[in-house]
């Protein structure tokens, strides 16, 4: 059976779609509106996975047809404890079958057999949540990635490395110095063979990183670094970065039909499009009605940021 790669299929969805919108699925539960009926007094009840798993149904079926990939955090999940990782593979499942590429934000890092089982958990066909995508830590060193870059090869599966997040806190350590070069641009070369390995035939590679959009310079520099890798690119909308800074690490690609526009990541947005701001809505109707409002907002403020100005004839 053919593989099917990754980065082929996000990249045709975001030109079928005109947007790189990535929409994360992160359940804070005290912005999802009463209607749902989660128990913030009781996370581990049956209650609440039923009230996350409404929740984020209707989410998944808004962004079907919309956007290229949903982003589920893993964490506010496992919060729910068995129940939300239940859930969880039943959104997953849910995503996929309405043709939605799939990127699980779970930052595993870990070396030998427990890297191995971490990418047979989400990444393999037989995965019991099997994502199209991980995101993953490097910082125990190459040879904690290589479980993830062997299913990449074997399965067409995304790993996308954490290299300059969005948070100012990833300074502390990313931005360090070592012999005059940041730690991030060090972990981003270091990547480079593993990513040109990894092409598919669109040339964008399964190997990516995590490029914040809170800091557009640096992620130009890591384009220059990695100029196939996609860009997972945290920080639009909640966070406050403005959708031009998201495509700062993009480059410009002229697809089959010769239309030309920057590509090579997915920017993503989690409470920014499934709350907003100002107080809870008091029905899911109501709710319904303002994502659906402010998922077309990102969808065309993004798609505006990737178009080019058409060239004048020669």
């Amino acid at each position: 059976m053919a593989v099917s790669h990754f980065a082929d299929r996000f990249i045709v969805a975001a030109r079928r779609l005109k947007n790189p919108l990535c929409v994360g699925l992160d359940p804070h539960l005290e912005r999802i509106p009463k209607e749902f009926g989660v128990r913030l007094d009781a996370l581990a009840s049956d209650a609440s996975a039923d009230g996350v798993r409404a929740f984020f149904s209707d989410v998944i079926d808004a962004c079907s047809g919309k956007v290229p990939v949903v982003k589920p955090q893993i964490a506010f999940f496992e919060q729910l404890g068995w129940r939300g990782l239940r859930v969880l593979e039943q959104l997953v499942a849910r995503a996929r079958e309405r043709d939605l590429l799939v990127v699980l934000d779970a930052k595993r890092g870990d070396i030998g057999s427990t890297a191995q089982a971490y990418a047979q958990s989400y990444l393999f066909p037989s995965s019991p949540c099997r994502a199209d995508a991980l995101t993953v830590n490097p910082y125990l060193g190459l040879d904690s990635l290589q479980p993830f870059l062997d299913a990449s090869r074997a399965h067409g599966a995304g790993v996308f490395v954490l290299t300059r997040t969005s948070n100012a806190g990833g300074a502390d350590f990313q931005s360090q110095l070592i012999d005059g070069v940041p730690l991030y641009e060090r972990i981003a070369a270091a990547l480079a063979p593993a990513c040109e390995a990894l092409r598919g035939s669109s040339g964008w590679s399964n190997l990516g990183v995590v490029a914040g959009a809170t800091y557009p310079a640096e992620a130009a520099r890591l384009r220059r670094i990695l100029p196939n890798a996609l860009f997972l690119v945290p920080g639009y909308g909640a966070q406050g970065a403005p959708a031009a800074a998201t495509v700062a690490g993009f480059s410009e690609r002229t697809d089959a039909s010769g239309l030309s526009q920057l590509e090579g990541g997915m920017v993503s947005s989690s409470r920014g499009v499934l709350f907003g701001e100002g107080p809870v809505p008091a029905s899911r109707s109501e709710w319904l009605s303002a994502l659906t409002e402010r998922l077309a907002l990102a969808c065309r403020e993004l798609s505006e940021a990737v178009q080019l100005a058409p060239r004048p004839a020669a």
